[in-house]
């Protein structure tokens, strides 16, 4: 299939490999407007063309030897019925350079609801979320874009749609308002939105409203801050706590005993991103130190390389861990989880 390698004026050798794809791959793979092929050269160290069912990689040897990897695998994918979106290039290449079998970790659907498909998209969150199926709590920490939450909530959409579980609950502490709530106007439901909204989102993006609705009527979903959950013990549940670098030791430790039988936890945050006072130490951050070693818990850490929002959301990111380590390592030191 390869011609004969040419020597470029640049004196180094340049390779042009051609692969002939079944029509219906090279569809997919054309993508609306060359989206997908637009994704696939900006991730390879070399170019790409797509004329009818035949691709072109031209450059280097080594790069088109990746890049030919990389369309087998997407090609792979596509036979078996996966929709190609630019997002997923990425996941392959992470996969692929990790030496991980990318149909491994996005084959996992976590939950399907009409034309959603929801499945990792990185080596870590599928450790994530088998993190999540095999422990009884499972901490999740890392910058924003990783897909803690979202993630975390599509699990419990599928637990409660086996009957493995008969309710959610989602808290977060409400920070803001220094949980007293009861200041702010209008029913428990609008004193809560601007704290839980985030949960809401991700729960509108699993079911339709009217479900969510239902639910939220007859106590199967429960959205609650994080103040609501003492003094209970929560069985049958899948419970999440989101923003979890918010809550003190004290709170962190009071949830974490609220778990009854037959219950799964999972506990998310960013460290980097602490709204307590500078003097309050973090229950997510001294949490580590406590439990690290507890059977049947686990912690799963995040790093920038697992956003999958916008990749200016990676940039935005590594700038601020840079300048955090270059500004105040003795903060980072403390607060490090």
């Amino acid at each position: 299939m390869a011609s004969a390698p040419r020597l470029a004026s640049r004196s180094c050798w340049t390779l042009r490999r051609q692969l002939e794809l079944d029509n219906g791959v090279a569809t997919e793979l054309a993508g609306s407007e060359d989206a997908v092929l637009r994704a696939l050269e900006g991730h390879l160290d070399c170019e790409v063309f797509l004329r009818g069912n035949v691709l072109t990689l031209e450059g280097e040897p080594p790069a088109v030897d990746a890049a030919a990897a990389v369309v087998r695998e997407l090609a792979e994918l596509i036979a078996q019925g996966h929709e190609i979106a630019p997002g997923t290039i990425e996941a392959v290449t992470r996969a692929l350079d990790a030496h991980e079998s990318p149909g491994q970790i996005l084959e996992d659907v976590v939950w399907r609801h009409r034309s959603m498909k929801v499945a990792p998209k990185s080596i870590n969150q599928k450790h994530y979320v088998d993190s999540i199926r095999s422990n009884t709590i499972t901490f999740g920490i890392g910058p924003a874009g990783t897909g803690k939450t979202f993630l975390a909530v599509a699990l419990a959409a599928a637990a409660l749609s086996r009957r493995e579980v008969n309710r959610i609950i989602l808290t977060r502490p409400a920070v803001e308002a220094g949980e007293r709530i009861g200041f702010l106007p209008g029913d428990m439901m609008a004193k809560v939105d601007p704290y839980l909204r985030p949960l809401f989102d991700a729960l509108h993006d699993m079911l339709e409203a009217e479900r969510v609705a239902q639910h939220l009527d007859r106590g199967v979903i429960e959205v609650a801050p994080l103040a609501f959950m003492r003094g209970r013990s929560l069985n049958d549940s899948f419970i999440i706590l989101d923003e979890a670098q918010n809550t003190t030791p004290e709170q962190m430790k009071m949830f974490l005993t609220r778990l009854g039988f037959n219950s799964k936890m999972v506990v998310t945050g960013d460290i980097t991103q602490i709204d307590l006072p500078r003097e309050q130490d973090s229950g997510l951050v001294v949490v580590a130190d406590i439990l690290s070693e507890v059977e049947g818990i686990e912690f799963v850490r995040f790093g920038e390389e697992d956003v999958v929002r916008h990749k200016l959301v990676r940039r935005i990111v590594a700038a601020y861990n840079e300048h955090s380590q270059r500004l105040a390592p003795e903060l980072r030191t403390r607060r490090r989880a």
